[in-house]
């Protein structure tokens, strides 16, 4: 009944195996990918035709996990998986990122490749036997894919990198690096690490480049072995009559609206000239592969005036070299009421970021299939359409925004001041209100600004800088601090940040084949030169974090109590620590070895919560006067119960006063009066015995002496 086709290959220290023929047959390919015990079906299914009036590649990919991969029922109301996490998101745009550039021009035909967790070792992250099935999937499809790629997580420990670490491998790692690339060359690069320096990191990427070509080599067997039907597809053929129209048309006008330093004013020329030609040669007549390779016709005009531009040394769109830093202005304390600001402005690229200071209380909680665990460093990336002159929907993050922001947070973390030397959590919000290339990057800079505004005691100074590239046969150049339209025409993306002792985080995507170690060790080297001259700007506004954290942040104060006594802060169903943070207006974290954190904007509501905790945890001191009223009084004589501390009763046992044995204690006590105790002894399990020294607000009792029984 199945045609079931199986390969392995050995990856570092896990097995990977690749199974297709089986499991959902009738999309265009599917492969079931095993890393160990981490299981993902990846599926592919491509559109037979194009659909009418469409001028893109739409292609989309979904990562999607599912909580039964880790014997797991989801949470909620409804006990189903609902929006996509960022996790999710964050590996759908990782699988995507190689695969796109692979698929040739004029190829419009819809694809959707669909990622299904399984089964999931917490060790082992499911993000790389996905990218590895989208490649076998593609390569078993039949659609003219240019691959197949390979991916690798790569790590960093004591010299030595570490091909497809785990989980805990990773805590101790300098590097978390996963790269994929064809067997010629690398396509994309998404990293955090611990102020590496360039060489290690190039050195990182060559390795993962090398031990991937194992994933590659068994997909080209599985490939084989399938033989898939090809895709009835022929490249566009080119039509140097359409070519020489569109030039005759548009191609001095495209030409000088690159010679426009200004964006706005360079888009509004360049939509008149396909204005023009949109009139001359698309009519209601035109089909949609005609006025797709008209637009394309126009596009590659477009690039190969930018492109040659630069290549022949002239100057770049807005009078740059290759080396050169847009000019760059910053300001911080933007904002009265925030914990802290910055304005960072890099030529017509500008992000308002603010950093927001709160208690453990304020961490996120994260439901991910490998556990719950909590972050208390959260970085949110915001793109409004208004930030490129445009019209647009203004809702939930898109995928894109949630990508530029994990890669900003990457860049940070490495010197985020440990919770033990700053209890805070922090936020970090980045809204980008301009934008001419490279928001993400201009989103690390003012989130460095920001924090230290903020009274964050950052370790150090972290700048971002985006690097593009143009490269035709043996002909290349390296671009500093690229603009959009040369990130749009160019044929690299490449992200770099990190302080002035190394690399924090990088990001490379590649739109063509593949870059050689070569050129990205010109663009590494080219990047921290540029990252060196804004991190000395940076320093120069703001030398390092304010000493005291804003007004309007909130204080925290630390104490420690008797793990024991916790119950007794916390009280029956939390009755006694909703009553203390209501009543002094603070936040109260306990910890499970006694550390108590009291946040507070008001001192005095702090002072009241330390001296309000310290009465409930109190230990009894033997011999010590107390003073307290009466909750109960005891029947058969017995005597009273004293509360002498919240949360702490002891036993007075009264037989006599003044030498005369008592018949009712009840006519020398009431319930409610305050009595001055001492404490005699308490028993092992806690018991305290008291006797009465004074009865207040009572003079006659008062002056009267009061004795214990005797013993």
């Amino acid at each position: 009944m199945f045609n079931k086709i199986v390969k392995s290959f050995q990856y570092g220290r896990h097995t990977v195996k690749l199974e297709t023929g089986e499991v959902a047959r009738q999309a265009s390919g599917a492969v079931v990918v095993s890393m160990d015990d981490t299981v993902v079906l990846v599926t592919v299914v491509a559109a037979k035709g194009v659909k009418p009036g469409q001028d893109f590649f739409p292609l989309t990919v979904d990562y999607q996990e599912r909580t039964y991969a880790a014997g797991k029922i989801p949470g909620g109301f409804f006990k189903r998986e609902g929006r996509p996490s960022e996790k999710e998101i964050l590996t759908s745009r990782l699988i995507d990122r190689p695969i796109r550039p692979l698929f040739p021009e004029g190829f419009f035909n819809e694809v959707q490749i669909v990622a299904t967790v399984l089964s999931v070792d917490p060790q082992i992250d499911s993000d790389i036997p996905a990218m590895i099935g989208a490649s076998a999937a593609l390569a078993i499809s039949g659609v003219p894919f240019q691959g197949p790629i390979g991916a690798a997580r790569v790590g960093y420990l004591n010299g030595q990198y570490l091909l497809n670490p785990t989980k805990d491998e990773l805590t101790t790692s300098q590097l978390d690096l996963v790269v994929a690339g064809t067997e010629q060359a690398v396509l994309m690069v998404e990293s955090e690490a611990q102020e590496l320096p360039e060489d290690v990191m190039l050195g990182a990427v060559v390795y993962g480049h090398e031990q991937m070509q194992a994933a590659i080599n068994a997909i080209n067997e599985l490939a084989d072995e399938v033989n898939p039907e090809l895709f009835d597809w022929a490249e566009p053929s080119r039509d140097e009559a359409l070519e020489a129209q569109v030039a005759g048309i548009a191609g001095e006008d495209i030409a000088q609206a690159f010679r426009i330093p200004q964006k706005q004013a360079r888009t509004v020329k360049l939509n008149e000239a396909w204005d023009k030609v949109k009139t001359a040669l698309v009519t209601e007549t035109t089909d949609t592969l005609q006025a797709n390779k008209i637009r394309g016709i126009f596009h590659d005009m477009e690039a190969k005036i930018v492109r040659n531009q630069i290549l022949d040394g002239y100057p770049r769109i807005d009078g740059r070299d290759t080396r050169t830093v847009r000019p760059i202005t910053i300001s911080t304390s933007v904002l009265p009421r925030t914990h802290g600001s910055a304005l960072f402005t890099r030529g017509e690229t500008q992000a308002l970021v603010v950093a927001t200071l709160g208690t453990k209380l304020d961490e996120q909680r994260i439901d991910a299939l490998a556990g719950e665990y909590t972050d208390r460093f959260m970085l949110h990336y915001n793109f409004p359409p208004y930030s490129t002159g445009e019209t647009g929907r203004v809702g939930s993050p898109k995928r894109r925004e949630i990508g530029h922001g994990r890669l900003a947070k990457r860049a940070l973390i490495a010197v985020l001041p440990s919770a033990e030397e700053f209890g805070y959590s922090m936020r970090v919000v980045s809204e980008i209100t301009e934008s001419n290339g490279s928001s993400s990057m201009a989103s690390v800079c003012g989130g460095c600004l920001s924090l230290m505004d903020a009274g964050v005691p950052l370790k150090k100074h972290v700048a971002g800088i985006a690097m593009g590239l143009i490269k035709e046969g043996n002909r290349f150049a390296v671009l500093t601090d690229i603009l959009g339209d040369e990130d749009h025409l160019g044929d690299m993306d490449f992200k770099v940040a990190g302080t002035d002792s190394g690399v924090t985080a990088l990001q490379m995507d590649i739109k063509i084949n593949g870059i050689t170690k070569e050129i990205m060790k010109v663009a590494l080297d080219q990047a921290k030169a540029g990252r060196m001259h804004i991190l000395g700007i940076m320093k120069d506004a703001v030398g390092g974090a304010r000493e005291e954290v804003s007004a309007h942040a909130p204080r925290l104060y630390t104490m420690k109590i008797n793990p024991e006594k916790i119950r007794d802060v916390i009280g029956k169903g939390g009755s006694v620590i909703r009553a203390l943070t209501e009543e002094t207006g603070t936040q109260i974290d306990i910890q499970e070895d006694g550390t108590i954190t009291i946040a507070s904007i008001s001192a005095e509501g702090a002072d009241e919560a330390k001296r309000r905790i310290g009465e409930i945890t109190a230990e009894v001191e033997i011999g010590k006067i107390y003073e307290g009223p009466v909750v109960k009084i005891l029947d058969n004589n017995v005597g009273a119960i004293v509360s002498i501390m919240p949360g702490r009763d002891g036993l007075v046992h009264i037989s006599q006063i003044a030498n005369e044995r008592i018949k009712n204690v009840s006519d020398y006590l009431k319930e409610g009066q305050v009595v001055r105790v001492k404490a005699l002894e308490q028993d092992e399990k806690g018991r305290v015995r008291l006797s009465i020294k004074a009865v207040l607000n009572d003079e006659a009792a008062a002056a009267a002496p009061v004795e214990p029984a005797a013993e």
